[in-house]
């Protein structure tokens, strides 16, 4: 079984607003609410590629029921832990340029995450997958990303890992089978600029000498770099406008791995991340089947010889 960890769940409230005024009142030309959080992307791209995941981390007051009541209707098994608090709302202001004002979401609080801790132990097996993604939510801490990452490790399971610098430093250590760092968040791992595609691969290795398996660098437009234990595979995205960027990176790990999943084949495996990641970017929320298989056609995989 697949299993998505959101631990801060959100909606994201879309609002177009194409000139946005600080200290004035503006009025929204169109607006949409969307379902979000890393691991709620993450699952929502799982079932566009028919592949069903249990959806679990913590929801809170009558958001969270927003949010369950949803991605039940995506072919989504939610499992989540109700806290106190409301589930955070986030709004996405598109105009000439994109503004995000992120909520803080619900505290979560040691019995909480316990519930959460006891649930994962009674239900992973080495059959399991695990995408453990995004931040922390309020009351947790590194070593509590740390547990989830060795409860998943101990039970023999796959751990794909796609977080901020220090979380995801701290976790190498659990053997992660992929890790997602954007060229950005890679720049600030090694605290240095890779300004090469060699400076970049040479980053990808060292994170592999400390754990990871397999490590998915996301540049955007740029396309991505998939570098392996054995290969490197670079591919270029494909053309079209950006409606939305929130959820790109998040479509992008889960195409890579249904395809993945069902095939093993890393670099096919890259080519339909690469156009799940383009065709989410390219739609006002997850990107439908249809639209990504049509990218996936014009995607080519290139092997890189080091």
């Amino acid at each position: 079984m697949i299993y998505t960890i959101t631990l801060n769940p959100a909606i994201d409230l879309v609002m177009e607003v194409s000139q946005p005024e600080l200290g004035k009142l503006n009025r929204s030309e169109a607006e949409e609410y969307v379902v979000g959080g890393k691991g709620v992307n993450v699952s929502t791209m799982l079932a566009r590629f028919q592949l069903k995941s249990i959806s679990t981390g913590f929801i809170a007051g009558f958001t969270g029921d927003y949010i369950v009541d949803a991605i039940r209707s995506e072919w989504i098994q939610p499992e989540f832990v109700q806290v106190s608090g409301v589930t955070r709302v986030n709004v996405k202001l598109r105009g000439d340029q994109e503004t995000e004002i992120n909520g803080s979401g619900p505290m979560v609080e040691p019995k909480d995450f316990e519930r959460l801790i006891d649930y994962l132990k009674a239900q992973l097996t080495e059959d399991s997958i695990v995408f453990l993604t995004g931040n922390v939510a309020r009351g947790l801490e590194s070593r509590h990303y740390q547990e989830i990452s060795q409860v998943t490790q101990v039970s023999g399971g796959r751990l794909v890992l796609d977080t901020t610098k220090n979380l995801l430093k701290d976790c190498l250590k659990f053997k992660p089978f992929v890790i997602k760092p954007n060229i950005h968040e890679l720049e600030e791992i090694f605290e240095r600029t890779l300004d090469s595609q060699a400076s970049i691969i040479a980053a990808a290795h060292e994170l592999q000498a400390q754990g990871a398996e397999n490590v998915l660098v996301s540049m955007g437009g740029e396309g991505a770099l998939l570098i392996t234990q054995d290969e490197v595979y670079q591919v270029d995205s494909p053309h079209g406008t950006v409606v939305n960027s929130v959820g790109a990176g998040d479509s992008m790990l889960a195409g890579f791995m249904a395809h993945y999943i069902k095939t093993e084949d890393y670099a096919e495996s890259l080519r339909m991340g690469t156009a799940s990641g383009s065709a989410t970017a390219f739609s006002m929320g997850i990107a439908e089947f249809e639209k990504i298989q049509s990218l996936a056609n014009n995607v080519v995989v290139n092997q890189i010889e080091e």
